[in-house]
């Protein structure tokens, strides 16, 4: 195993292996896990100097009383701070498919005092949220693990309250000191069209993270 391969475990593949799983193709380690490993590995305290969790969640522009979906929550490294941003009048679902990871969503709401924010377990096709539920979905750095996207972008799309928005980060299609493989990104133009494809136009797009792209949809 390479250094760069070791880097990749120790650091992002916890990250995309949030992401909802189909089919052949890459193996999804998230059930290898347990979550107590899953926290100490996505809550790193050297993750925030290249993921700049503030800076996205300030970029995002949550208003108190939104409504947020965080999908492969995961930890709740980027729940946390959307339900702080939506304020006690919101709320944020904390979408992930690993049921002990849910119930420590769940006990970290309870610790952190955000009742706003709530564990939801997902399916590996199908992210669970009601039909117009949410003003945001978000997804930070799983998008390039789920292999049948347009039937899950759909089911996000029905998700979306009128006027909602869709933000997606993901790493670039090239060789990074993080993330996986080339061969497994999806290149910021291709992610494009596949949203345009579901429905989706591109509404922002950000430059100020290293390693990734952070693109925000609506639908049009």
């Amino acid at each position: 195993m390479t250094r760069r391969d070791l880097l990749w475990l120790s650091v992002a593949a916890p990250l995309a292996a949030q992401a909802p799983h189909h089919g052949k193709g890459h193996p999804n380690p998230h059930h290898s896990r347990s979550a107590e490993e899953w926290v100490k590995i996505l809550e790193r305290p050297d993750r925030d100097a290249w993921q700049k969790p503030a800076e996205v969640v300030a970029a995002l522009d949550l208003k108190p009383g939104q409504r947020a979906a965080d999908i492969g929550a995961g930890s709740g490294y980027f729940s946390v701070r959307l339900a702080q941003a939506v304020g006690k009048s919101g709320k944020v679902y904390a979408v992930d498919i690993q049921q002990d990871l849910i119930d420590h969503l769940n006990e970290r709401a309870a610790e952190t005092g955000l009742s706003q924010m709530q564990g939801v377990l997902g399916k590996p096709d199908d992210p669970t949220l009601e039909p117009g539920s949410v003003d945001l979905i978000f997804i930070c750095d799983v998008v390039h693990h789920i292999e049948n996207r347009q039937p899950y972008y759909r089911k996000l799309a029905d998700a979306l309250r009128p006027g909602g928005r869709l933000a997606i980060v993901d790493f670039y299609k090239k060789e990074l000191p993080v993330g996986p493989a080339p061969a497994m990104k999806i290149a910021r133009s291709a992610m494009i069209e596949e949203l345009k494809e579901a429905g989706f136009s591109l509404a922002e797009s950000h430059d100020f993270l290293p390693y990734q792209y952070f693109l925000v949809f609506q639908l049009a």
